[in-house]
């Protein structure tokens, strides 16, 4: 398909004019006019760019890409190694920041509320970014840690008494723990995010509402390789995700 039908589409599905964010959504870097091959991932680091390189991409899309706003604009260092490795590859980059985590199908928080079976209720925070919902019956926070734990194939950090019994949930992927005063005052009983702050720990302890710490790069993954997968189905194209792993 051609690159600007791609841009289109995209920037359409995931309502880009809708959204405020701190980073530009769409094509961030222009490559070649038709995309056979599309790669995946969730950040747009140098290793990501290798491996699409290497798997003859046309085009990446990423959760996380590049001119965040307050970042220094020049191209140098790392930026300019990266961006130079897009344009003599004459390889495109789409980036979709919070546009994809809000996303109500393809996003985010959604994909990953499906995966660890939270029953969607309502949104809450910026731009209704986060979500809140319930579980189908109450479990205890240890079980409901081992879930998460096994879906992202990770260990979590977790605050509160592992026999607490968990059943209305929050959640939000990234470092989204800046909402976790919003959800207690929701009345959950857990809050699911992938970063947490120090303060954050004192807020769990004291308000009784446990808080999961699962990974901000694995709270990410689901979103734009279900985004990639969609793309593929839709207009026959070749898709691959490639999981460049990160700890944090």
């Amino acid at each position: 398909m051609r690159l600007n039908e791609l841009e289109i589409y995209l920037n359409q599905l995931l309502g880009v004019a809708q959204v405020r964010d701190y980073c530009p959504n769409g094509l961030q870097v222009e490559g070649r006019s038709e995309v056979h091959k599309l790669i995946s991932g969730v950040t747009a680091s140098f290793d990501l760019l290798q491996a699409a390189v290497a798997a003859g991409a046309d085009a990446v899309l990423v959760h996380h890409g590049y001119f965040w706003r307050g970042e220094n604009p020049c191209l140098t260092g790392i930026k300019r190694r990266r961006i130079a490795l897009l344009i003599e590859s004459d390889i495109s980059l789409f980036a979709y920041h919070l546009p994809l985590d809000a996303h109500p199908e393809l996003g985010n928080n959604t994909q990953l509320g499906r995966r660890l079976g939270f029953i969607e209720t309502g949104r809450f925070g910026e731009q209704g970014i986060a979500v809140q919902g319930t579980l189908s019956q109450a479990i205890t926070l240890k079980d409901l840690s081992k879930n998460v734990e096994h879906l992202l194939s990770r260990k979590a950090l977790v605050i509160g008494d592992e026999a607490k019994l968990v059943q209305r949930i929050a959640w939000c992927t990234g470092a989204a723990q800046d909402y976790f005063d919003e959800a207690i005052r929701l009345g959950v009983d857990a809050f699911v995010t992938g970063e947490i702050s120090e303060q954050t720990v004192h807020a769990a302890r004291e308000s009784g509402v446990a808080f999961i710490a699962a990974g901000h790069h694995a709270t990410e993954r689901y979103g734009v390789q279900t985004l990639g997968e969609h793309v593929a189905q839709k207009f026959g194209i070749a898709h691959q995700f490639i999981d460049v792993d990160n700890p944090v």
